[in-house]
C-alpha cells in the first residue's frame, strides 16, 4: 500500500520550541535513575546530538555496561567520582570532595562551551546534599546555560531549590526491589 504524505511533516524537531533547552531532574529511592538519563542520551544520540555524561560518583575504573555502550557510539562518559565515599561510610571523604569540586568545575566549562547539546549530571544530588556542592552556583550555571543546551540531573533527594528550578521532574518510586530478596546487583540491570 502507499502511503501518501503532505510535502513538510511537523514532527517535534521541527517545532518553534526545538532549540528550547531543558532542565530535567530524574530523582526519587527507586532505581533506574541513571538508566532513565542514558535512554536520554541514546534518543539525543539518534537525533545527532552531542552529548556527554558526568558522573559525580561512580569512579574512572568503572566499566558498567552505560560505559561501554557509550564508548561504542561515542559517547563521552567522565566518571570522576570515587565510588560510593559518602559521609559516615567507608572512603577518603577530602579525596571524594575534592575529585567532586573537580568534576564540577569541569561541568561548569562543558555547560558554558556550546560544544555540546546534552549535558547529563549524573548523580549530582550527592554531592550536593554532603554539602560539597553549592546549590545555589549549580542553578546560576544552569540559568546561564546556552539556550538550546537539555541538562539532565539525577539523583536521590535532590535539593527543593533544583527542583523547583528545573522544567521537569521525574521522580523514581521504589515498589519492589529483587535485592531485598536477596538477589544481588545483576550484569545488564544494575550495571
Amino acid at each position: 500500500m502507499e502511503q501518501i504524505l503532505p510535502d513538510r511533516i511537523n514532527t517535534p524537531a521541527q517545532t518553534e520550541n526545538a532549540t528550547c533547552g531543558l532542565v530535567l531532574i530524574i530523582t526519587g529511592n527507586g532505581k533506574g535513575k541513571t538508566t532513565a538519563a542514558m535512554g536520554l542520551v541514546l534518543r539525543a544520540w539518534g537525533h545527532n546530538k552531542r552529548v556527554i555524561m558526568l558522573q559525580f560518583i561512580k569512579n574512572a575504573k568503572a566499566n558498567f555496561g552505560e560505559h561501554r555502550a557509550a564508548r561504542k557510539m561515542g559517547i563521552a562518559v567522565v566518571a570522576g567520582g570515587d565510588g560510593f565515599a559518602r559521609p559516615g561510610v567507608m572512603g577518603d571523604i577530602e579525596k571524594s570532595e575534592t575529585m567532586a569540586a573537580d568534576l564540577w568545575e569541569f561541568a561548569k566549562e562543558t555547560i558554558s562551551s556550546g560544544n555540546y547539546d546534552m549535558v547529563v549530571l549524573d548523580e549530582l544530588s550527592y554531592p550536593l546534599r554532603f554539602g560539597w556542592l553549592n546549590t545555589g552556583d549549580v542553578i546560576e550555571t544552569l540559568r546561564n546555560r546556552p539556550s538550546g543546551l537539555h541538562v539532565v540531573i539525577t539523583g536521590r533527594d535532590m535539593p527543593q531549590e533544583l527542583i523547583e528550578f528545573a522544567d521537569s521532574v521525574t521522580e523514581a518510586v521504589e515498589i519492589k526491589h529483587h535485592y531485598k530478596k536477596g538477589i544481588k546487583a545483576q550484569p545488564g540491570i544494575e550495571f
